[in-house]
């Protein structure tokens, strides 16, 4: 099977270039980067000599940023190391750009296609002492190649889901030399220990999920609007898919039955459904705005539609209170769920619906906590939001979150260290 694979990923390598091109003309691609992903001439090695280099891959901006207080425990720890991370998204590049800043020896390149001599290519120019793979980044090519070249590697906040381990299980063997060449494999929930356990996966452990371990800070979240949204009671559903904004807004309709001042903050989880909320909230004869970056917000407005992406860190900053969105939606339960760890961080109650396959470990500690709680109708949640307007203590909440991330990051690191350093603590 691996002859397979790769011989189907050399044949496919110039179709993958030609989408690449098409993807850099649609603004997908970083126009000046994107051929570090498909040429070996563009890796571009700056290594600094007898310094150990880990290189951490992580596809997106949520793998990114969970990586990001492992680089920073190991920076103090130890000296002469440098940290590659690759990613592969352009919005994930931009945070990275950013968040490296942090790090005098940190540097951010794109992931290389997964294509075998382009993939040799990179280990040979870059060397790296140690590599981790993030989340689901399971690159076949990368995975043999580094065991042939006996690199150490690891896979760290591990996630299998249902869908994922049955595409797997149809080529079994294969999937067992995959998973069993990693040292060790740090899984994110328990679900995923039980997949990692069927693939033959060698060292296995559930240390909890390394997204609770990101690292927030207040100060660097601002926005145009905190003034005034702070004279108001404020509100977000998050990550919104369709059919879930008319369950918003009936919320907020109970909401200002009884109470004045509230401001429902809706965020879809894609903007290109703006228009469909508008259409919503003029049905309702509702005083809505759409909201592009850096625009106030007008006076009597009760409904806010975020139309861009970036800065909703600043809106739970300010809100008692938040509801998770693609979690009501019966048809995609199997993919149920968002990310609730930045709103809880930032003091919020949680909320959400009955489907939250995606990230069931997460909400089960915070529903254990009093963090989140599960709603199913509109009454129930007005309710609910009707008492966090007055009894919420965003800063309770957030040191609460901090202290749990913390546990969850020394338990992560006992592991890592072990396998990188050979400390046994």
């Amino acid at each position: 099977m691996k002859y397979f694979y790769r011989a189907f990923t050399f044949v496919l390598y110039p179709l993958l270039i030609l989408l690449i091109f098409l993807r850099k003309f649609s603004k997908k691609e970083d126009n000046k980067r994107y051929k570090e992903k498909i040429f070996s001439s563009y890796f571009n090695i700056q290594r600094k000599q007898n310094f150990k280099l880990f290189w951490f891959h992580a596809a997106s901006i949520g793998e990114l940023k969970s990586i990001l207080p492992v680089i920073n425990e190991l920076s103090k720890k130890k000296s002469h190391l440098e940290f590659l991370i690759t990613t592969v998204t352009l919005s994930s590049s931009l945070i990275a750009e950013k968040e490296l800043r942090k790090f005098s020896n940190a540097k951010h390149r794109f992931f290389p296609l997964d294509v075998n001599f382009l993939i040799n290519r990179f280990l040979n120019m870059w060397k790296p002492d140690a590599i981790f793979l993030v989340d689901s980044e399971i690159w076949p090519n990368l995975i043999l190649s580094a065991k042939k070249k006996k690199i150490p590697l690891a896979i760290i906040n591990a996630r299998i889901t249902k869908k994922t381990f049955l595409r797997w299980n149809y080529f079994k063997s294969f999937a067992k030399e995959i998973f069993s060449s990693f040292d060790f494999s740090l899984s994110s929930n328990s679900e995923t220990v039980n997949f990692l356990n069927t693939f033959n996966a060698r060292n296995i452990f559930f240390e909890g999920n390394l997204k609770l371990s990101n690292q927030i800070k207040l100060e660097e979240i601002k926005d145009v609007n905190d003034n005034l949204l702070k004279e108001s009671k404020v509100w977000v559903a998050a990550s919104t898919h369709k059919g879930e904004e008319i369950f918003c807004i009936k919320t907020h309709l109970l909401l200002k039955k009884d109470l004045k001042n509230v401001i429902s903050i809706i965020a879809p989880r894609h903007i290109n459904r703006v228009n469909q909320i508008e259409k919503l909230c003029q049905s309702f004869n509702l005083n809505y705005q759409v909201l592009k970056k850096g625009e106030l917000i007008q006076e009597k407005k009760e409904i806010i539609i975020i139309n861009y992406f970036g800065n909703l860190p600043a809106y739970f900053k300010l809100a008692s209170s938040v509801f998770v969105g693609k979690s009501l939606i019966k048809k995609l339960k199997e993919v149920g769920g968002q990310n609730p760890i930045e709103a809880a961080k930032l003091g919020c109650k949680i909320y959400h619906g009955p489907y939250i396959y995606n990230f069931f470990e997460i909400y089960k500690i915070l529903n254990q906590n009093h963090v989140s709680k599960k709603v199913e109708s509109s009454h129930e949640l007005a309710n609910f939001l009707k008492s966090d307007f007055t009894s919420v203590n965003n800063e309770k909440l957030s040191s609460f979150m901090d202290s749990i991330g913390k546990k969850t990051l020394d338990s992560n690191m006992k592991v890592i260290n072990k396998f990188l350093f050979h400390e046994n603590n």
